[in-house]
């Protein structure tokens, strides 16, 4: 049987003139400081205008708090030891994220979004957190780790890789990513989530962390996979695990 909170038709939120307008002040102004920051391309913040508007308007102003916790924590980790990741390689595209990156990592939490707001269950109210929690989780692990530490280890077999070698994990930067899910998921309360639920979110978005890194060395390392490809599958694992731990839970 479904768990159900209470429902939100898609664009309840958009469905009187004003909230409609104040939706897209707030989607207008998210995109826009996204892309004076450099944290996306003119691309990035066309899309995460899109996904900012979906999130809103099926969720509530919740799922706004929680976008902009996760590119907050997201754009601080890319800034961290930025010197440091250009000697090495790996840091990130000055003019920031790519439309095909931002779906990459939001695609996933946008449709559960959006069919939380059709079907009301609980199931993709917490599969959206738990996307959210990921993508925020896996920047955050990888940038930390690359700013702090010189070498990783390859999550298959420990080997001692390069730091920012696909696959690689630290301790710092998978401290780091925990933190981020346990933070983006404190924030998804915001949204309804009960707050005897808030470990599924967090324990997903580690989880999903986790799985990015497995398929960075199984996969992404011999070029069977893109990183956008990987992204977007770790948010589906980390969703579709959130949705999983909910059945058992509930």
């Amino acid at each position: 049987m479904a768990l159900c909170l209470t429902p939100i038709l898609p664009g309840a939120w958009a469905l009187t003139p004003l909230r409609f307008g104040f939706i897209l002040v707030v989607t207008v102004a998210f995109a826009g400081v996204g892309h004076l920051v450099q944290g996306v391309t003119r691309s990035g913040a066309i899309v995460g205008g899109m996904v900012c508007f979906v999130l809103f308007a099926c969720t509530g102003p919740g799922a706004f708090a929680a976008l902009f916790s996760v590119f907050a924590v997201t754009w601080l980790a890319t800034r961290m030891g930025r010197a440091r990741k250009l000697r090495l390689g790996t840091a990130e595209r000055g003019e920031g994220r790519m439309a095909s990156q931002v779906l990459a990592n939001l695609g996933v939490a946008t449709l559960c979004a959006a069919m939380f707001g059709w079907k009301g269950d609980a199931y993709f109210l917490l599969a959206m957190a738990a996307a959210l929690a990921e993508a925020a989780a896996d920047t955050v692990s990888s940038e930390c780790g690359q700013a702090r530490s010189e070498n990783a280890h390859l999550i298959t077999t420990f080997e001692r890789v390069p730091a920012g070698t696909n696959g690689g994990i630290t301790w710092v930067g998978t401290l780091a990513g925990a933190g981020a899910a346990l933070l983006v998921s404190s924030v998804c309360l915001l949204t309804g989530v009960p707050t005897h639920w808030i470990w599924i979110p967090a324990v997903s978005g580690v989880l999903g962390m986790l799985a990015d890194s497995f398929l960075g060395a199984l996969v992404e390392r011999r070029g069977r996979m893109g990183n956008d490809a990987v992204n977007f599958t770790s948010t589906a694992l980390a969703a579709a695990i959130a949705a999983g731990l909910l059945r058992v839970a509930g």
